[in-house]
């Protein structure tokens, strides 16, 4: 069930056509549930690189977090409406276990998060998007950004386990 107007749709499809990006690899639409780790996470302009792969994949129904601040007024309700759900990030309930706690109070629900959890270059992935897959017990889907050969790169499903260290080399690679 798409949530964004056919008018957005329409747009993202032509954005997509005239940027040049493509889709490698194959989408686990069986997947009810799932985070997508997406990176690099380099500029405010990734996010029409993801919004375009999200409507050519036709998983409009995929979400991301922003921090509950930036849905008020008139920016929420379109944030809203592009998929984003809020988090506080003072609560006593951490971020993690409020991501967490969406998966189990939906029957589908796709989250896509940046595991930099930053825009600037990084040299290591936070494990934020690692834990909150863990807890909701869910698989990761590893997302890549080749922005040599504009492609979006979809990786293996991953599940969680306790070798946290063996897991994130999974990922990275």
């Amino acid at each position: 069930m798409p949530y964004l107007p056919a008018m957005v749709r329409l747009l993202l499809r032509i954005y997509w056509k005239l940027s040049g990006w493509k889709i490698a690899g194959s989408f686990p639409y069986n997947q009810k549930k799932m985070v997508l780790a997406v990176a690099p996470h380099t500029s405010m302009f990734d996010i029409m690189i993801g919004f375009g792969a999200r409507n050519q994949l036709n998983i409009t129904h995929a979400k991301f977090l922003g921090k509950k601040e930036l849905f008020k007024g008139p920016l929420g309700w379109l944030l809203r409406k592009l998929g984003g759900t809020p988090v506080d990030r003072h609560s006593k309930h951490g971020v993690v276990e409020q991501a967490a706690a969406l998966f189990s109070s939906h029957d589908e629900f796709l989250l896509a998060l940046a595991p930099e959890g930053t825009r600037t270059k990084v040299d290591s992935l936070r494990s934020g998007f690692y834990h909150i897959a863990r807890m909701a017990g869910v698989p990761i889907l590893p997302v890549g950004f080749d922005f040599k050969t504009k492609q979006v790169v979809l990786g293996e499903l991953l599940y969680p386990g306790t070798a946290e260290e063996a897991d994130f080399k999974r990922i990275l690679a």
